[in-house]
């Protein structure tokens, strides 16, 4: 892996709004940032990203197979007690997924290591699936990078697969986002997209007008039936919404599923650590509070030097590296979030792995899991040691 200038397309920015892609630029900051961009050899991604990242998902499916059978499990977890049910029977009927993102720490040289899993509403997939392909062909074209380059990218491809595999043809499918945020409208127009390509129908809802008719079935704003639900919108809050309760019972198949709400939950890195204790691609976690009594884990993981370097305190539920705190070997800290609306959930404790420096920013590697495979790579890098919502989405080349 190595950062190489000189790529940019002179284009670029006009290409961006021509194609809708507005939040291009927040706060007079870049965010697409194609001045540079990362290149690798086939056979790191193959094996350092690739194929690591489609076993680290079995891995939570595992892990998701056994916390389901377990209420003090999903009670770690942080899963309301009236919807453990929900959880667990979206499990075992085999409900259907569709795609998640991996934040992965890789410097080049050793194993790449799962920092967090996002397999319920990652963003970036326009930047990921579209934009940055529209680079490699351009910078192809340009002259900017060699000629044969390729990308570890096949998203939309794919998720256009994928709708088609668990989608009855024609099926209508609704999409749901908070209305008036331009990257999230985004995202779900990119699914929408995918879902047309597969002969689906799309409709866009705000998740605010959704409600619910007189039968219990949810229902759009024009009073529309929604039998199969998108949601950008996080199972941690849809469960503890007033109205919860009529999930279950609505008769809606949501996208994500609900056991989703197990692998996205970030406790699942302290029960995939109990299961697969050192694996090369998972980093020491543990639950904040159970370490107060004593842990032979906890006591192996520092005896094999796993804390070095650090650890990482992090909230179960939190969004853009909100209630991350980095520190040091002797407790110092290194870095924190501002962010403290996520404060107020459980916390993690898992081994610091740093992210590399190069040009002075940290880049980390986003794997793109649709279905139950890997399928691209999304790089965001940022001046802090904490990637966070406006850190820069930088593209990527499989040099020839």
């Amino acid at each position: 892996m190595r950062k190489v200038p000189g790529v940019e397309r002179p284009d670029w920015k006009d290409r961006a709004e021509e194609a809708g892609f507005k939040f291009h630029t927040m706060y007079g900051e870049p965010y697409w940032d194609e001045t540079t961009a990362y290149a690798f050899s086939l056979e790191e991604i193959e094996t350092r990203l690739e194929d690591p990242s489609t076993a680290l998902h079995a891995m939570a499916r595992e892990a998701v197979a056994c916390v389901v059978e377990d209420e003090a499990a999903m009670h770690r977890l942080g899963i309301p007690g009236p919807h453990m049910d929900f959880v667990a029977e979206s499990w075992r009927t085999g409900e259907a997924e569709l795609y998640g993102r991996m934040d992965l720490a890789y410097d080049g040289t050793g194993p790449a290591k799962l920092l967090e899993y996002n397999a319920d509403t990652p963003t970036s997939l326009y930047e990921t699936g579209h934009f940055q392909w529209d680079w490699l062909e351009g910078a192809r074209e340009a002259g900017l990078i060699p000629a044969g380059s390729d990308q570890l990218n096949r998203l939309q491809e794919a998720l256009t697969e994928r709708f088609a595999e668990i989608c009855a043809p024609g099926e209508d499918v609704h999409f749901a986002a908070i209305e008036g945020v331009e990257e999230d409208y985004a995202n779900v127009e990119t699914l929408a997209y995918a879902a047309r390509d597969a002969g689906l129908g799309a409709h866009f809802v705000p998740v605010n007008a959704i409600g619910i008719d007189p039968t219990g079935r949810l229902v759009d704003g024009e009073e529309r039936i929604i039998g199969t639900l998108f949601k950008l919108y996080p199972w941690e809050d849809f469960l503890r919404d007033e109205e919860a309760a009529a999930l279950a019972t609505s008769g809606t198949r949501f996208l994500e599923p609900p056991w989703k709400a197990l692998v996205s939950n970030k406790g699942l890195l302290a029960v995939m650590w109990e299961m697969f204790e050192g694996h090369p691609n998972l980093l020491p976690a543990f639950f904040a509070d159970e370490l107060a009594d004593g842990s032979a884990a906890w006591d192996r993981a520092v005896a094999a030097g796993h804390f070095a370097r650090g650890k990482v305190t992090k909230p179960i539920f939190s969004r853009e590296g909100a209630g991350v705190r980095i520190e040091g070997s002797d407790g110092t800290a290194i870095e924190a979030s501002r962010d403290v609306s996520y404060d107020a959930h459980p916390r993690l404790v898992q081994a610091y792995a740093p992210l590399p420096e190069m040009d002075g920013f940290r880049p980390v590697m986003g794997t793109w899991i649709v279905g139950e495979t890997c399928v691209a790579l999304g790089i965001r890098e940022d001046r802090s040691r904490i990637t966070q919502d406006l850190s820069r989405f930088k593209p990527h080349y499989i040099e020839p």
